[in-house]
């Protein structure tokens, strides 16, 4: 099994897995690819398996990640994704030992990622990672873990930024933050405005275009993060029928 790096001599033509080509009308790829473009001039890695199919694991130097952590000297899995035909065949762990085998060689402190109590749409699934040997490093609200491996005894425990710790924010209105970090998350976006703006309900939307604004944010899944009444409400990127769910749930 071949595994690929996808860079800056071959992004463009490599699909990138979770959208290996954009329908009539969408930008998914493109966004991806471009918010891509940026991040590994900044240490990126994507590695995936020579296959057609959502096989990859995507990480970042922590000082450069889009996200309110505090974990200088790590390295930070923005995504890991084996779906399909090729669960259960020990891809997973594959892919996991090259990005330890990579940080390593790039004298890293260990690994950091991003996950839940109980299984969550978008997120690194803990029951995995902590047979691997990651440990909870610090939790957020209302559901948030951050899992750890450190590669030496004594290193300095990843956390959470306290802006990102409560889950709340001032605004009381319907707010979005988002990136493109994930290809779905413009083309599902510009749904749920369309959907508000024909209820006449204000949704506020705040897209992250930078990692010093994500660093900052007020939860720690900077990806796609939904707030309702001053309160978190989902990291789940929500299509129509599911946003319009919520909406109908809250009388909005």
């Amino acid at each position: 099994m071949e595994i690929i790096s996808v860079t800056e001599k071959n992004i463009d033509k490599e699909h990138i897995c979770c959208v290996v080509s954009d329908k009539k009308g969408e930008n998914c790829v493109a966004s991806k690819k471009a918010w891509m473009k940026e991040q590994l001039k900044s240490g990126l890695v994507f590695k995936k398996l020579d296959v057609r199919g959502k096989v990859f694991i995507e990480y970042i130097p922590a000082e450069n990640a889009w996200y309110p952590f505090e974990a200088e000297g790590y390295m930070v899995i923005n995504c890991f994704w084996v779906s399909g035909q090729y669960k259960g065949k020990g891809i997973s762990n594959l892919l996991l030992d090259e990005c330890i085998k990579d940080s390593k060689e790039k004298g890293k402190k260990g690994i950091v990622v991003l996950s839940s109590k109980n299984k969550m749409p978008f997120l690194s699934e803990g029951k995995y990672l902590k047979y691997k040997g990651f440990k909870v490093a610090d939790t957020a609200n209302p559901y948030y873990e951050l899992l750890y491996f450190p590669f030496n005894e004594g290193e300095v425990i990843p956390k959470f930024k306290d802006c990102a710790k409560e889950g709340k924010i001032e605004e009381k209105e319907l707010t979005l933050y988002y990136t493109n970090q994930c290809p779905y998350t413009e083309k599902y976006v510009s749904k749920i405005k369309e959907i508000s703006e024909n209820r006449g309900l204000e949704l506020k939307v705040e897209k992250y275009t930078s990692k010093e604004q994500a660093q900052n944010a007020p939860s720690p899944f900077t990806t796609y993060s939904l707030f309702f009444n001053g309160n978190f409400v989902t990291n789940e990127i929500l299509t129509e029928k599911k946003f319009t769910k919520f909406l109908e749930e809250n009388n909005l």
